[in-house]
């Protein structure tokens, strides 16, 4: 009777040693569909963005003085950190989920009047120094690295 458990118990030692030390298949990435460019949801994607706009405008729309420090200062960031963010995260992902009409569908979602102007406004206050890239997490840090690339610091009106 021993002699079976002891076969049994080394039958289960071996199952489980071979499902542990097995070579993993890698992940395939998802291929890139032919199609309009987004999903399904692609609705709620466009509110949200909608949102996003507002509340980036509204923090620029904040008083000067509160961008510098305490709860303005964090409002303003969050507000045009998560601008950013969700831009650069798009920008990046429609092309990986949808190919290049997801890159040219998320291209032309991204260039609106408020766009625009979201964009000139973080070159003023990147300008007058009220914010940095480095403020950003990572991603959002990538555009606005790029949006401000061409401009200078010409008041430090933070410093103090």
């Amino acid at each position: 009777m021993s002699r079976a458990w002891l076969i049994l118990w080394a039958l289960v030692v071996y199952q489980v040693a071979a499902w542990a030390f097995a070579p993993q298949k890698a992940a395939q990435p998802a291929t890139p569909v032919d199609g309009p460019g987004y999903g399904s949801n692609e609705a709620i994607f466009v509110d949200g963005r909608a949102r996003t706009r507002s509340s980036a405008a509204q923090a620029f729309d904040l008083p000067y003085g509160s961008r510098c420090a305490g709860e303005g200062r964090k409002q303003f960031i969050s507000s045009v950190g998560g601008y950013y963010y969700r831009r650069q995260n798009e920008t990046e992902r429609y092309p990986e989920t949808f190919g290049k009409p997801g890159a040219d569908y998320i291209a032309k979602q991204w260039v609106t009047g408020e766009d625009k102007r979201i964009e000139r406004l973080t070159q003023e206050a990147y300008a007058q120094g009220y914010l940095q890239p480095s403020d950003f997490d990572n991603v959002a840090r990538k555009m606005v690295e790029a949006i401000v690339r061409n401009e200078r610091i010409t008041v430090r009106s933070c410093a103090s």
